[in-house]
């Protein structure tokens, strides 16, 4: 079996080219985000409870209806 230098050195003119880039591009996204999701929300509630999760800012505003 061939060794990735000799692979890369073989077919180098279809790796480094649009569709090459493209789809290694893929790979290490796809390969990030499996290690790299280490994020996760936990909510827990009580009984008549109103209960609200993001995952960034949340903003209460009252309306004055005077």
């Amino acid at each position: 079996m061939e060794t990735i230098t000799e692979w890369i050195n073989n077919n180098y003119t279809w790796v480094f080219s649009g569709a090459g880039i493209f789809v290694l591009g893929g790979i290490i996204a796809l390969f990030k985000r499996k290690v790299s999701s280490g994020i996760t929300q936990k909510q827990r509630s009580g009984n008549n409870s109103t209960n609200i999760q993001a995952g960034g800012n949340v903003e209460f505003t009252q309306k004055n209806d005077k």
